[in-house]
């Protein structure tokens, strides 16, 4: 297939006005400027010309419950959470459902890649990166257990909602709760160091290739004792690949964040400020704030009704950009960023040669919920179907009801 005259957002801050986009066996095998670009029509099987749409790398939702919850309210349809504390084996990749409906209506703005991320406990579980289209939960893998995650102990106990704001106050429990995650991560380094399959442990299994592999530690913070407490504690365990979840004040320790090369999956700045004398804007702010202090970042959308609240990630991004980024840094931030903070930019997040051809289409401005709409996407050079139940029933009762 070669995509022809389409704006190209190569997803590393890169653009092309004009562009040649070649796919073959699932890979993009070209990137040209179409203007200075020859070709025999006898060499490909479809040519499309997009006559000046936009073509972006698939969006990815990292630390995301789609494909783990169907309906919120109802308990049966919520597979992301076990009982206990300790829970690194707890795998969500077999739990991930790719029939889910949820998952129709988020891909149709260009989320193509999710991180499938268990909740609860001190440590929650594995997640896995999956697609969002595919015939089941092996077809959708993209990458099997890419990480553990940590619910780091709260350092602040109180605060409330807007309308009813309390003070915070120190956890006096935090350092004890704090030992008791250390105490768990001495005991799986120590397995990992000693172990001779005398008796296998699957907590401790778990673990082991955070220590010597390549999975990742997500620990998920916001408070900068908890961030500063974290950049220790990796450190103390050698950790290859931590990586903050929320990090609400690390725009005030970009600096160490920078030298410990820690990077931060922001939570949906679409939210409120944490504390009452934060400017009201700073959520909207903070990723520009990362960028100008040289730390990695990519916005997330963990929060209430994630699943569903999914399909506005582009649009969190492009919040971004009307606070402090460009438009290519936005772009970055929720695809080769987030591709590259776990663990997948060699494959995925950009539109490079060699690199999967997991892109989408848009006539307009992807980032502007105004303008957002795709037209074509791909997951490994892959067509994908892009109607909903939600665009079904629009199209009934609109056309029942047109005088």
């Amino acid at each position: 297939m070669l995509l022809l005259n389409g704006f190209l957002h190569v997803g590393n801050e890169k653009t092309i006005e004009s562009a040649a986009v070649g796919i073959r066996d699932g890979k993009i095998s070209l990137v040209r400027n179409a203007l200075a670009y020859s070709f025999s029509r006898e060499d490909w099987d479809t040519i499309i010309d997009l006559k000046g749409q936009h073509i972006y790398p698939g969006f990815i939702a990292g630390n995301s419950t789609l494909g783990l919850t169907e309906i919120d309210a109802v308990r049966a349809t919520r597979d992301y959470s076990e009982v206990g504390e300790f829970n690194p084996h707890i795998r969500s990749q077999i739990a991930y459902n790719v029939e889910s409906k949820v998952i129709s209506t988020v891909r149709t703005n260009g989320i193509l890649l999710t991180q499938a991320t268990p909740r609860g406990g001190q440590i929650s579980g594995t997640s896995s990166l999956m697609s969002t289209s595919g015939w089941n939960w092996e077809d959708a893998t993209i990458l099997a257990d890419d990480g553990i995650h940590v619910n780091w102990p709260s350092s602040l106990d109180g605060g409330g909602w807007w309308a009813e704001p309390s003070p915070k106050k120190k956890n006096e429990a935090y350092e004890k709760e704090k030992q008791s995650l250390t105490d768990f991560f001495a005991m799986s380094k120590s397995y990992v160091e000693t172990a001779q399959d005398k008796r296998t442990d699957l907590r401790l299994n778990a673990m082991s290739e955070c220590f010597v592999g390549e999975k990742r530690v997500y620990f998920h913070a916001d408070d900068i004792q908890q961030l500063l407490d974290i950049i220790d504690f990796a450190v103390k365990f050698d950790l290859k690949y931590p990586v903050i979840v929320g990090g609400y004040d690390s725009h005030l320790i970009t600096r160490k964040l920078k030298d410990a090369k820690i990077p931060v999956m922001l939570n949906r700045i679409h939210s409120l400020p944490e504390n009452e004398t934060d400017a009201v804007d700073l959520p909207y702010r903070i990723p520009a704030l990362l960028q100008e202090g040289g730390v990695k970042f990519c916005i997330q959308n963990h929060g209430e009704m994630e699943a569903m609240n999914t399909r506005n990630l582009p649009f969190q991004a492009g919040t971004a950009q009307a606070y402090g980024l460009t438009e290519e840094q936005a772009i970055r931030s929720i695809s080769l960023s987030a591709c590259e903070i776990m663990g997948i930019g060699k494959q995925y997040g950009s539109i490079e040669e060699e690199k999967s051809a997991t892109l989408f289409i848009s006539t307009g401005n992807a980032l502007d919920i105004r303008s957002n709409n795709i037209t074509l996407a791909l997951i490994n050079g892959q067509m994908i179907d892009l109607t909903n139940f939600q665009e079904e029933l629009y199209n009934r009762y609109s056309s029942k009801y047109k005088k």
